[in-house]
């Protein structure tokens, strides 16, 4: 029973936040919360993590979670899934887009007393960051044109 409570617990929180009810959501968190987020060195702490989370609130609306997979073992809830907004606001220096985002995504959070208590995210940032036309990957057709540019600039710079 305590697994399936764990489970209401954390959906709630993310419901929380896609309804953008940041301090009700914020009130789900422990006081010694800690997050691991990837590409972030350092653990976050509660208040760091709301900023971290509020830099999203401002930069894309219309946020949603779902949730392909809800798995829960123990204290542990893991969430897979995408999460989809619309870019109007600036984000970590790139002006809005005004871009649909799709953004797959899964979390681990660990409660304790009906709090989460620690929680680790994963995002596919490289995707976020093409999405809003950031990084450009070339397919496979432009490799060979690609590779022709680059030998043909050599070839200037040593003639």
């Amino acid at each position: 029973m305590l697994t399936e409570q764990n489970k209401a617990i954390v959906l709630q929180f993310y419901k929380a936040f896609d309804d953008r009810k940041i301090e009700q959501a914020v009130d789900i968190l422990a006081d010694d919360f800690i997050a691991h987020l990837a590409g972030i060195t350092e653990p976050l702490d509660k208040e760091g993590f709301k900023q971290f989370g509020m830099s999203f609130y401002l930069a894309f609306s219309q946020g949603q979670h779902v949730f392909d997979q809800v798995i829960v073992s123990h204290d542990k809830v893991v969430t897979c899934g995408k999460f989809t907004a619309t870019h109007l606001g600036e984000f970590q220096g790139i002006p809005p887009t005004g871009k649909q985002i799709i953004l797959s995504i899964m979390h681990i959070d660990r409660v304790e007393n009906g709090k989460i208590v620690e929680h680790w995210g994963q995002g596919d940032a490289l995707g976020l960051m093409q999405q809003l036309g950031i990084v450009f990957l070339p397919g496979l057709k432009l490799l060979p044109h690609i590779f022709k540019g680059i030998a043909s600039k050599l070839l200037q710079k040593s003639a």
